[in-house]
C-alpha cells in the first residue's frame, strides 16, 4: 500500500527539509512571541496599507489532489487525545470554574476574534494567565534579555556563517538579500533569534508593524480594561533557555531551511491558521508528517525540539497553574499545541485530579 507521505509528494516538493515543522513548531510555540520583545514595535504602518496574506491550505490542496492521503491525515489526528477542541472547562469540588483555551502568537483575525463560547469563558473569568507577561512590557523584556545577552547573540568568536556549508551559506546569504538583509549584520545574532525575524508572512509582520496585537496581548489588554487579574507562566529567558539547550546545528540548519521556504512560508502559516480556526489542533503533527516526514523524525531533530519546547513546558505550566485552579475562576490561555497529547496541559490537570471537559460551542 502506498504511504499518504508518498501521495502528498506533489504538494511537500513545494517545501523543504525541516522548514516546515520548524516555522509550524516554533512560530506556534515561541518565535511570534520572541519577535513582539524584539520589535519594541517602532514606526507604524497605516492599517489601508498592509498586504495581503496569499498563502493557501495544503491541508485542502491534498483534498483534492490526493483524496486518499487526506483520509489518512484526518483519521491519525482524530486519535490525538484532547486534539479536537481549543477550549477546556476546568471543574473541581470547592473551586469555580477554570478554563483552559489554546492560543496562536498571531495578529490574523481568525485568531484574535475569540469565538463567542471562548467570549463567554473569558468574560465570566477574574484572572487571565497567559505565558509570559512580559510581552506585555517590551521595554522591560528587553532589560531582561540584556543581561542575558548570550541567550540572543554570539558572545564569543562563533557566528552563525562558522556552522555553514558552502551552499548553505549560500542559499542563506540569498535569502537574506531577498528580505533586505545581509548575513554581515546578523551573523553574531542566534539563529533562532534570526529564524523569529523571518518565518512569518509579509502580511503577519506588516500587522505586528502597524501595532496590531497577537492574541496573548489582545487578551491581557482586554482582561486589563475589564480590571482582571494578568498573571504568567513563564518568562522570557526561561523560554530563551530552552531554546539554547538544543543543538546549534538543529538551529542553524533551521534557519537554512526557513529562508529557503521564501514565500511559501505563507501556505504553511495558512494552514497552521485553518487548523487552529477549526479546533483541529490534532491534526498539527500528522500534517507535518505527512509533508515532511523527515523532518519529524529523530534524525531531524525532532524528538528533541517536542521534549523541550512543549512537553517540558507543559510540565512547568501545569505545575505553576494549578495554585490558580484552586482558587478558580482562571482562565488559562498557553499556545495551542500546548493542550493535546499524553502530557498536554488538557491531560496532566485530569492527572491533578480535576475533571477536564471540550468545550465546542
Amino acid at each position: 500500500m502506498t504511504s499518504p507521505a508518498f501521495h502528498a509528494a506533489t504538494l511537500a516538493d513545494r517545501l523543504s527539509g525541516p522548514a516546515l515543522k520548524l516555522i509550524a513548531a516554533i512560530n506556534i510555540t515561541f518565535a511570534a512571541l520572541l519577535l513582539v520583545t524584539i520589535m519594541a514595535v517602532g514606526a507604524r504602518a497605516q492599517d489601508a496599507a498592509l498586504p495581503a496574506c496569499t498563502g493557501v491550505n495544503l491541508l485542502e490542496e491534498l483534498a483534492q489532489t490526493d483524496p486518499d492521503a487526506h483520509r489518512a491525515v484526518l483519521a491519525e489526528g482524530a486519535e490525538a487525545l484532547n486534539g479536537d477542541a481549543i477550549l477546556f472547562r476546568i471543574e473541581k469540588d470547592g473551586a469555580a470554574p477554570s478554563f483552559l483555551f489554546g492560543t496562536m502568537h498571531m495578529t490574523d483575525p481568525r485568531v484574535t476574534e475569540l469565538p463567542a463560547f471562548a467570549q463567554d469563558a473569558f468574560d465570566a473569568s477574574d484572572i487571565l494567565v497567559i505565558e509570559t507577561t512580559e510581552i506585555l512590557d517590551p521595554a522591560k523584556s528587553q532589560m531582561a534579555l540584556l543581561a542575558r545577552p548570550e541567550l540572543t547573540m554570539f558572545t564569543t568568536d562563533e557566528r552563525i556563517s562558522d556552522f555553514l556549508g558552502t551552499e548553505d551559506e549560500a542559499i542563506l546569504r540569498d535569502g537574506l538579500a531577498r528580505r533586505g538583509l545581509q548575513l554581515a549584520l546578523v551573523d553574531r545574532m542566534k539563529p533562532w533569534l534570526v529564524s523569529a525575524m523571518v518565518a512569518l508572512p509579509e502580511c503577519e509582520m506588516a500587522r505586528k508593524q502597524a501595532g496590531q496585537p497577537i492574541l496573548d496581548i489582545a487578551l491581557a489588554e482586554r482582561a486589563e480594561a475589564a480590571g482582571k487579574t494578568v498573571v504568567g507562566l513563564e518568562t522570557i529567558v526561561e523560554q530563551l533557555e530552552a531554546m539554547a539547550s538544543l543543538p546549534m546545528a538543529f538551529h542553524v540548519r533551521g534557519l537554512v531551511e526557513t529562508i529557503a521556504l521564501g514565500d511559501r512560508i505563507d501556505d504553511v502559516i495558512e494552514t497552521m491558521i485553518a487548523l487552529y480556526d477549526d479546533g483541529r489542533t490534532g491534526l498539527v503533527w500528522p500534517v507535518l508528517r505527512v509533508f515532511t516526514p523527515e523532518a519529524v523524525s529523530d534524525d531531524g531533530g525532532y524528538a528533541a525540539f517536542e521534549q523541550t519546547m512543549v512537553t517540558a513546558r507543559n510540565h512547568t505550566m501545569a505545575e505553576r497553574s494549578l495554585p490558580l485552579l484552586e482558587a478558580g475562576g482562571a482562565f488559562i490561555a498557553v499556545g495551542a499545541l500546548h493542550l493535546p497529547g499524553e502530557e498536554g496541559l488538557a491531560r496532566l490537570y485530569e492527572n491533578a485530579g480535576y475533571t477536564v471537559t471540550p468545550v465546542y460551542e
